[in-house]
């Protein structure tokens, strides 16, 4: 994955369930997926359901973070992030210490509508003037690129799959609700997530 010039407004805007259900139809090795909170998370639960999955209950900016810490865990296992553009303003931090480490297992998509979403529409502080993409480059994490359109986004996604370090992909979305709702008990999907990733036995 190479970085682009292409401005974001340059890209189709897409819709975060239709993306995450094509991520989901890819995994085929156990791979772990984080899901940050509210939408994101709505739409990992609806696109496939997994004992892989793990998804963010109240905190805004700790995908990648919990992403990163199984990443490093679990180097033999890919690990997927999903964060919404506003989250990510939360914890821009976190970029820099991922491009340090340097997984090579780490998929990061940041979905950016421009909006927080959740609590009522309200624009972003970086809606209208911040390129996500080119802070993730600025801050090290070389191989970041805008999806163009649906097929660039599987692309690459494939393409992180093989890459020597870390990966961020940005996808701007729609507006559109989250499709479902995610089952709201922490220690249930805490427990879940360690058992598949085979770090806790069944009682």
């Amino acid at each position: 994955m190479t970085a682009t010039s292409t401005p974001v407004r340059n890209t189709k805007v897409m819709n975060r369930f239709d993306l995450t259900s094509r991520l989901i139809g890819k995994l085929k090795n156990e791979e772990a997926v984080i899901g940050g909170i509210g939408n994101t998370n709505f739409d990992l639960w609806a696109a496939g359901h997994r004992p892989q999955n793990f998804y963010m209950l109240g905190s805004m900016g700790l995908a990648f973070p919990i992403a990163l810490g199984v990443a490093l865990a679990q180097p033999k296992r890919h690990v997927f992030a999903l964060e919404g553009d506003g989250s990510l303003l939360m914890q821009l931090g976190s970029l820099s210490t991922i491009a340090t480490l340097a997984p090579k297992n780490l998929t990061m998509v940041v979905m950016d509508n421009g909006i927080y979403q959740i609590t009522g529409a309200q624009p972003t502080p970086a809606a209208a003037v911040s390129d996500l993409v080119a802070i993730s480059i600025g801050s090290g994490l070389i191989n970041s690129a805008w999806a163009a359109d649906e097929e660039d986004f599987e692309r690459l996604i494939d393409q992180s799959l093989s890459a020597s370090g870390p990966a961020l992909i940005g996808v701007r979305i729609d507006d559109k609700p989250g499709v479902g709702t995610t089952r709201r008990d922490p220690v249930q999907i805490r427990e879940r997530f360690m058992l598949g990733l085979g770090v806790r036995q069944p009682l």
